[in-house]
């Protein structure tokens, strides 16, 4: 529980419906004046042009808000008070964030200025507000899972994902909404039903990220967390023009893990923008020897990244250029949408393109399998109990799961790496690759997911996600980053794969490409009145 702070004798009364046209009552407001309809500040300090509405500063980028933060031009309160109207006015349409605790939120924001008050040592994300995904263990907030089975489950330890967070000084506000149990690439439950995309509230925000997605393209929070076993990162990413980076196994802790040894999901950051990314992967990214697949390192060489101006050019650089990873089936509007603002952004940098169309069979042969094999290991004794108490879409994959022998899963082993060498192979020629996050825009968000992709039958709800999940059984470090929009203005993502463990290379390449082509930032057409 907080206790009182100097700076606000009673935070877990405090009304967090404060609007920024009442700032005069909180910290740092005496001392700042009123500019063209803009809040500056009249310290010795660099000047930063501060939003005149609630809607504003929620949609600038983290690192922007973070150095507004540092330098008291706003406070964390009056940042997580804009976050909260945005919720209150959005939310209810949206349903993306799931779970709140608006009151330890304010509680955690009043400690984070009092600390900044004291001129004390400040993380990374001080003061930055965040939610964690549904899936993530979040000590004294429930984790449902979107699981009726897990409905009033309330963990009593973080996950250590959610401890480096709030050491980094981050405003745990509450929880986003994720398909059930994580299963699929679109975001409904039982619990709580289904998130709803901001460019468009008929369609779907992907999955299984898809409450962070859709809370961050609607400016609810600074950042969030996500997971990524076949796209749940960069599917949602691409429906709702955000940043999604999945990492290479052993990056970001998993901890606390029961089969630390073997699994494809990893958990990972997702951004407005590549700094954004990059600074919340500074903060997740480390080694943890509880997860015995962690790899070395501090996480600072992408701090330096969410710091650093975009490379002028791309010159030298190949890209390999894929429109369907030889044979999926992509529907015109994402290849014209990538040909239009997405390879012409790269030719403008002088990249050297080069037309490439690698088969990535093998991934049916070892991505299923193991996926079913993982599910197995987490439900097995749930659908022995009682199958119908799962979902169709758990329960089909966890009957696969439980009924491959040793010598199948050592087959799909063995398949997986010997994909890993043929892709490898593609990196003597090229220095990224680039295709579609995506096969298809947003779908209707009453589809349990697409039965026909460009003309093709999908065999199952892992059918239309396969540009996502062909690259995930690789192992190779990949990101969904915004490329454009369809004529009805609807988002679609770029997915970039870098060399192995090479994240830091392939947030630079993010990096400049954003700069070409600047499309974050065409939000959501929603605006919040200030009251």
């Amino acid at each position: 529980m907080c206790q009182p702070t100097s700076a606000h004798p009673n935070p877990c009364n405090f009304l967090w419906r404060t609007r920024l046209s009442a700032l005069a009552t909180l910290p740092w407001a005496g001392d700042n004046a009123t500019v063209n309809g803009r809040w500056t500040t009249t310290r010795n300090e660099t000047l930063l042009n501060i939003p005149a509405t609630e809607t504003d500063l929620c949609f600038l980028p983290a690192v922007t808000q973070r150095e507004l933060l540092r330098q008291k031009q706003i406070s964390a309160r009056e940042l997580l008070a804009a976050c909260l109207a945005r919720i209150e006015a959005v939310n209810p349409d949206l349903n993306a964030i799931v779970t709140m605790d608006a009151d330890d939120a304010m509680c955690q924001a009043g400690e984070a200025d009092d600390q900044l008050a004291r001129g004390e040592p400040v993380g990374p994300l001080h003061g930055l507000v965040i939610a964690h995904k549904d899936l993530l263990a979040t000590k004294g907030m429930r984790t449902t899972q979107g699981s009726l089975l897990h409905k009033d489950d309330v963990p009593t330890e973080d996950a250590a994902i959610a401890v480096r967070m709030r050491e980094a000084g981050a405003v745990r506000l509450g929880k986003t909404n994720v398909p059930e149990m994580g299963a699929g690439s679109h975001t409904f439950n039982p619990v709580f039903g289904p998130t709803r995309n901001p460019y468009n509230r008929g369609r779907t925000v992907g999955g299984s990220s898809g409450g962070a997605g859709a809370a961050l393209a609607s400016g609810m929070v600074s950042l969030a967390d996500g997971s990524d076993l076949g796209g749940s990162l960069r599917n949602p990413a691409s429906f709702t023009n955000v940043v999604g980076l999945r990492s290479a196994v052993g990056r970001i802790t998993r901890a606390p893990v029961t089969t630390g040894w073997t699994s494809m999901s990893v958990l990972g950051a997702m951004g407005r923008t590549v700094a954004d990314t990059a600074l919340l992967q500074s903060v997740l990214a480390g080694f943890d020897p509880d997860d015995p697949n962690s790899l070395p390192g501090d996480g600072s060489e992408f701090a330096a990244i969410a710091g650093e101006q975009p490379a002028p050019n791309l010159k030298g650089v190949r890209v390999g250029w894929s429109r369907n990873l030889d044979s999926l089936p992509v529907e015109t509007a994402v290849t014209e949408v990538l040909e239009r603002a997405g390879r012409s952004a790269l030719e403008s940098l002088g990249a050297d393109i080069r037309d490439l169309e690698p088969n990535l069979d093998l991934a049916e042969e070892c991505f299923r399998p193991l996926r079913a094999w993982e599910m197995a290991q987490k439900n097995g004794d749930l659908y022995r109990q009682d199958p119908d108490q799962l979902s169709a879409n758990v329960r089909v994959n966890t009957e696969w799961g439980l009924d491959l022998t040793a010598t199948d899963v050592h087959a799909a082993f063995t398949a997986r790496t010997t994909l890993y060498r043929q892709f490898l192979g593609l990196f003597d020629d090229i220095d990224i690759l680039a295709l579609p996050t995506v096969q298809l825009p947003p779908f209707p968000v009453e589809w349990h997911y697409p039965h026909v992709v460009a003309g093709e039958e999908q065999a199952d709800y892992l059918g239309w996600m396969r540009s996502c999940w062909y690259i995930s059984a690789t192992g190779f470090p990949c990101i969904s980053m915004p490329c454009g929009f369809t004529p009805e203005g609807l988002p679609l993502g770029i997915q970039f794969v870098g060399r192995p463990l090479d994240e830091a290379g392939l947030l630079r390449f993010a990096l400049a490409f954003e700069h070409a082509n600047p499309a974050w930032q065409r939000h959501p057409d929603v605006k919040v009145p200030l009251s």
